[in-house]
């Protein structure tokens, strides 16, 4: 597998779409010290406002159920805080920030208890840093940077996949293929970025503190054909060798496990540190969509539930996938 560190940033020497000046050059095509300090200062307000934006739109929908549920008006919560409807409607809209403060003030305004939740909300408010994803802010969609932010804070995650193999635990020979099969197809250097991205989603996966995977893989996606036989082989044996790892937890639901809920549909459940920070993530030929709704998250864990059951244990699900790669 290709080392983990030459992915981790967009590749050098690989072709990017041209860049767009903010400022008019002089007369020489260069642009001019006053208008470089102008981009310079619009590119930093542009990053503080990206920073964090899932994590603030994930607070702000919070928020409007919780005012939602204690019956209360924007209006009505605008006024005991002593502001305004507008103030309330950015903070619902994840377009400002809020302190550890009024975080706690809305607490008691909206008469929540659970002091676990409200302190999880209150790292949540904390957590709005540029991540390393902000740097494929230009480059890639923007569902694989929420997803790559969500997945940043998460305390556990469960997939499960009926093909390819997910998407955390692929090698870059394996994610290059599965890139670059897709319609419409990629320029090589989307392809790149992509796989870049990929591969520095799985740090997670590793340090001092890393995060509880549970992969549910159905064996249709051991037998697909992804880039030749030596890049199948080495996806295989790179299964094995991450399954050892004491966070992660690989199982293959077999042939003939009969029907399955979700049957062909990617299901990423992304743990918060409370479940009411959970978050359910759906991909499909049209991009990824994030679900954080009481109802979806009891649901998906439903079909991640069912779908486990299905499944070999750990241990028979290694030898098969042994076996597999010994075929090939």
């Amino acid at each position: 597998m290709e080392d983990t560190e030459t992915l981790y940033a967009p590749r050098a020497g690989v072709r990017h779409p041209p860049q767009r000046h903010d400022s008019p050059p002089d007369s020489n095509g260069a642009v001019t010290a006053p208008g470089r300090r102008r981009m310079l200062h619009a590119a930093k307000a542009r990053d503080d406002t990206r920073a964090g934006r899932t994590v603030s739109g994930r607070f702000g929908r919070l928020e409007s159920r919780r005012r939602g549920r204690a019956g209360m008006s924007a209006a009505t919560a605008a006024g005991r805080l002593g502001g305004n409807q507008t103030q309330i409607s950015n903070i619902e809209a994840g377009r400002h920030g809020v302190s550890a403060d009024r975080v706690r003030t809305l607490a008691r305004l909206y008469s929540c208890g659970d002091q676990d939740y409200i302190d999880a909300l209150v790292a949540m408010t904390g957590a709005r840093t540029r991540g390393w994803w902000e740097e494929y802010r230009e480059l890639l969609p923007v569902g694989l940077l929420d997803l790559a932010e969500v997945e940043h804070h998460a305390t556990y995650v469960r997939v499960a996949n009926m093909v390819p193999i997910p998407g955390l635990l692929q090698t870059a020979e394996h994610a290059r293929v599965v890139f670059s099969a897709g319609i419409p197809q990629l320029a090589p250097y989307e392809v790149e970025h992509r796989v870049s991205h990929r591969i520095k989603r799985q740090a997670i996966l590793h340090g001092d503190t890393p995060t509880r995977l549970t992969a549910i893989i159905h064996e249709a996606a051991l037998h697909m054909g992804y880039g030749s036989s030596t890049v199948v082989r080495g996806q295989l044996q790179h299964l094995i060798d991450m399954g050892e790892r004491e966070n992660i937890t690989i199982v293959v639901i077999p042939f003939g496990a009969g029907p399955l809920p979700g049957s062909g549909q990617s299901v990423d459940y992304l743990g918060g540190s409370v479940r009411q920070l959970d978050t359910v993530q759906l991909d499909s030929d049209h991009g990824n969509q994030l679900l954080d709704a009481e109802a979806h998250l009891v649901n998906y864990r439903s079909v991640l539930d069912r779908m486990e059951s299905y499944a070999l244990t750990p241990t028979a699900s290694r030898d098969l996938i042994h076996r597999i790669a010994q075929s090939i």
